[in-house]
């Protein structure tokens, strides 16, 4: 089976449509989590609705099912939860019912690890932790959330992260995305036009930093990674 696999949309509808037209024919679209919330997050769901697709739950989908009716305007993970909640109406509360897990052609798919949807497994997080989020998951994870493509082995198991089709933290705006075919997966990229993107999501969209930084004015991704990795750090 041809699947692609598409991470971290983050309703930005024009990365994805992008990621479509440039790949190649496919069984299966599995969605990987945070999908939404995101400037366009009807949209994407309308269009990802004309494709045959099989999704696992990221933290987007269940913050956006479960959304506090009048977020402190501080926390911007409540109130973008909240923009896509209200857009979307009787579709939020189904992604919060998504699974965990999903595998395919022997491929376990998640958000973040198999145990959580937001738990941070980086590119220079140790051994040990990915070890312990690993242990039982079989010979190849593919997940996504931190927005940066790597490939990683810890003892038996594989670990591939898809990256970000719509907030990519590469450096350079392109979406990333994940090609498995009969099982063996292919890292890969598309350029598009993502400065123009970012700057339509920003016009709508209260959370411009991350947009700024991943599409508009792209932060370079080591920064991105010390900053993610010390917010994985147990407190000591």
């Amino acid at each position: 089976m041809n699947v692609l696999a598409l991470y971290d949309i983050h309703g930005n509808i024009d990365a994805l449509e992008a990621v479509l037209a440039a790949a190649p024919d496919f069984d299966l679209v599995l969605v990987g989590g945070d999908a939404v919330p995101g400037p366009f997050a009807a949209a994407t769901l309308d269009r990802l609705a004309q494709l045959p697709t099989r999704w696992v739950r990221g933290n987007g989908e269940r913050e956006t099912a479960n959304a506090p009716a009048a977020p402190a305007p501080e926390d911007l993970a409540a109130v973008t939860a909240r923009r896509s909640a209200d857009e979307l109406g009787d579709r939020a509360q189904p992604l919060g019912e998504l699974p965990l897990t999903t595998e395919i052609d022997g491929v376990l798919y998640c958000h973040a690890t198999p145990r959580s949807d937001e738990e941070m497994l980086t590119r220079i997080s140790p051994d040990e932790r990915y070890a312990e989020a690993l242990a039982g998951a079989g010979p190849l994870v593919v997940a996504g959330h931190t927005h940066q493509q790597h490939d990683r082995t810890v003892g038996g198991t594989r670990f591939i992260n898809a990256g970000s089709v719509g907030l990519p933290y590469e450096g350079d705006g392109a979406a990333r995305w994940l090609w498995v075919a009969d099982g063996v997966p292919e890292l890969r990229g598309t350029a598009y036009d993502a400065a123009a993107a970012g700057r339509r999501m920003r016009a709508i969209w209260p959370d411009v930093i991350s947009v700024d930084a991943a599409l508009v004015e792209p932060v370079a991704p080591d920064e991105i990674t010390a900053i993610f990795e010390q917010r994985a750090r147990p407190a000591t």
